[in-house]
């Protein structure tokens, strides 16, 4: 099937009272395992990339890559860019087709966050796509991009003044999650969810899942967050896989790069399943919870 529209995949998740997962992929390979994992559960999937991949890859060939695994999957794929501060990367990306953007103006003042939030709102619905939108920065360095130090934090109330007025489809606020590894329990928000829900119906984001406890995603679920952000714990699955298979290797003297995709594939694919079941996005999950 086309590539999906990431608004519809969210919104729908937030009628029925699930989360989809939105899995950032470093190449063919891990893009497969997500979709292999997705299908697996009849789950929806939003596959991300950085944009890192973006300008490893190069646009055109990452989205055809997706494009290609999209009509071929039995499940909506839509594709997404994660975290971008640079407005000539969300022109390059809308232009070959990205589903939607985040535009990461966390780094900027809140008046210029605002203008330029707006603006790429008009680029990207122009373009078909949406437009999630983080304003007050969620902590820890994803890719390249990002900071240790909580830059800019507002209310709720500013957060959806912001995102109404600028038109933003999707929000990313923060919630006392963090990219990368967790070195110490986090503080978790779950109330700012329950009070951006009170005040819009506006679909919310958690970003930095990694390492939650299951029982923390469903807490989040509950109170209404309907598309959750994996990139760190694919990154550990790929990574920790191949080093097994390459130790192996060292040992044995044989040197199969087939064999260590296959084991990769596998790795990612069993990782991402077992979010996919937490965040009830599975048809028969999903089903049961309409």
């Amino acid at each position: 099937m086309p590539i999906a529209p990431t608004l519809a995949l969210v919104d729908e998740a937030q009628r029925r009272g699930y989360a989809v997962p939105a899995v950032n992929i470093a190449d063919d390979l891990s893009a497969r395992a997500v979709i292999a994992a997705a299908e697996g559960a009849r789950s929806p999937v939003i596959l991300q990339t950085s944009v890192k991949t973006v300008r490893s890859i190069g646009a055109r060939h990452l989205s055809r890559l997706v494009h290609s695994a999209a009509e071929e999957a039995t499940v909506p794929v839509a594709l997404h860019l994660d975290h971008c501060p640079d407005r000539a990367v969300i022109t390059e990306v809308l232009a070959e087709g990205w589903s939607s953007v985040l535009f990461d103006a966390s780094d900027r003042p809140l008046d210029v966050a605002w203008r330029e939030t707006a603006e790429v709102v008009r680029e990207a619905h122009a373009a078909g796509a949406a437009v999630e939108s983080e304003i007050e920065n969620i902590v820890g360095v994803e890719d390249g991009v990002g900071s240790d130090e909580a830059l800019h934090s507002y209310s709720v109330e500013q957060l959806v003044e912001v995102a109404r007025d600028t038109g933003t489809d999707l929000l990313a606020p923060a919630l006392g999650t963090a990219h990368g590894l967790y070195t110490a329990d986090p503080v978790l928000r779950v109330d700012r969810v329950e009070s951006l829900r009170a005040l819009s119906d506006l679909p919310v984001v958690l970003h930095g899942g990694t390492g939650l406890r299951d029982e923390d995603f469903r807490a989040f679920i509950a109170a209404g967050v309907s598309k959750i952000n994996i990139s760190t714990a694919l990154k550990l699955a790929y990574m920790r896989t191949a080093k097994q298979h390459l130790d192996e290797c060292e040992r044995t003297g044989r040197w199969e790069p087939v064999k260590m995709f296959d084991a990769v594939l596998v790795a990612v694919r069993d990782e991402i399943a077992t979010h996919i079941e937490v965040f009830g996005s599975s048809r028969d999950a999903a089903g049961a919870a309409a």
